[in-house]
């Protein structure tokens, strides 16, 4: 591999630069004459934070800015958080790979130790998920759920300063950041399924660029590849976002993959969940399958209320 210089475009947040300095230390180990440089982009996501998530809309809402400079040659190639990409991404770009997949799991932050079983309908969880809100509605309708928006020392600030009593957040941030102190409990996938592809870390490339596409090949995660390519599959067929109170979990030992998919209503008196097993050679068509039965089984009209909305 000749000498020149790879630029990974980022957002700017501390894990968006994590999740980037990861990346640059997988190809420069593997590639040590390439000098790799990291550029910081804002994306709209960043820029609006007093509006929800669920009323901004979801498409492109952390990834657009960072696309179009990858369109545009500014850089070579984009990292993001694969649960923040669309399964349909802009024409001319493609998933080059993904890093190992850290935790898929939701985390329970609450100030006083409580766990979430152990929480009232005087406590304020915070959330600024859809599909946290709409599980934990489902298994304790009582609880309070308000809105939050901001990264993680934002959030974590928040909760001290009084705005909520306790956070539901992605597992895999907290850790990465080193904030493992802060964590009440990893939620377990049967009360809180995770968002489709959580934990995983998105190389995204121009798909006519075979250069990058060959670094790219040497640092990526067959596993964790197959297991979030399905996932992304039943997230594509039942046509869920960000805000849409879509979820999956997924599996693989020995070559089997087990793949559960959840679909809810926002207030958590509807929700549908269903699970296949399939070899990982199957696991795209099974993963569409499960996507079409769990529309079949109600969740078509659970998604068509919530977009009408």
């Amino acid at each position: 591999m000749s000498n020149t210089t790879i630029k990974i475009g980022t957002r700017g947040s501390k894990l968006a630069l994590w999740q980037a300095s990861q990346v640059k230390t997988a190809i420069s180990a593997a590639f040590p004459d390439l000098n790799v440089e990291t550029v910081v982009i804002k994306t709209k996501g960043d820029i609006i934070l007093d509006v929800s998530l669920s009323k901004i809309g979801d498409k492109g809402l952390f990834t657009k800015e960072i696309e179009t400079a990858l369109l545009n040659g500014e850089i070579d190639l984009a990292v993001h958080s694969l649960k923040d990409l669309p399964t349909e991404l802009p024409e001319g770009l493609c998933l080059g790979g993904m890093l190992p997949r850290g935790e898929v799991r939701d985390v329970f932050i609450s100030k006083d130790g409580r766990k979430l079983n152990e929480m009232t309908a005087n406590d304020r969880i915070a959330t600024s998920s859809l599909r946290r809100k709409a599980q934990v509605l489902a298994y304790n309708p009582k609880l309070n759920i308000v809105d939050i928006r901001g990264n993680v020392d934002t959030r974590l600030n928040k909760m001290n300063d009084g705005h909520c009593d306790a956070l539901l957040m992605a597992g895999a941030g907290i850790i990465r950041l080193g904030y493992d102190k802060h964590i009440t409990e990893l939620l377990d996938p049967a009360i809180v399924l995770p968002a489709v592809s959580q934990g995983a870390v998105a190389i995204e490339i121009r798909e006519d660029d075979e250069h990058i596409q060959r670094i790219i090949d040497a640092i990526s995660d067959e596993k964790t590849w197959n297991t979030t390519m399905a996932e992304r599959w039943l997230l594509r067929t039942l046509e869920g976002g960000c805000q849409v109170p879509v979820a999956c979990y997924s599996e693989l030992k020995n070559d089997q993959l087990t793949l559960t998919g959840l679909v809810a209503s926002v207030d958590g008196t509807k929700l549908i969940r269903k699970q296949i097993s399939c070899s990982i050679e199957e696991a795209s068509e099974k993963a569409i399958e499960l996507a079409e039965a769990i529309l079949a089984d109600g969740g078509k009209e659970i998604l068509d209320e919530i977009r009408t909305v």
